[in-house]
């Protein structure tokens, strides 16, 4: 059975999207994925990508986020199981 575990939930307050980042673990082994599901309204976007790919677009969004002016403070809350 596959296993998911919550990591973290976001609400974007412009957008109002919610986040949810989740760890996905396969009953056959192998690498975990990290699981991105992205909800706008009733529309849902979920996407899974390897450790390599999330350290690179986790690196940009940090790139981009230090070079910003801080305007808000982060909003999250805790992971639900």
């Amino acid at each position: 059975m596959t296993r998911l575990l919550s990591l973290a939930h976001l609400h974007a307050p412009l957008g109002g999207q919610e986040i949810e980042l989740q760890q996905i673990d396969f009953e056959g082994g192998g690498m975990s994925l990290l699981r991105t599901r992205i909800r706008e309204k009733s529309r849902f976007t979920i996407f899974d990508i390897d450790p390599v790919t999330a350290e690179l677009w986790g690196q940009a969004l940090l790139d981009w986020a230090s070079a910003q002016p801080r305007t808000t403070e982060p909003r999250t809350t805790e992971p639900r199981d």
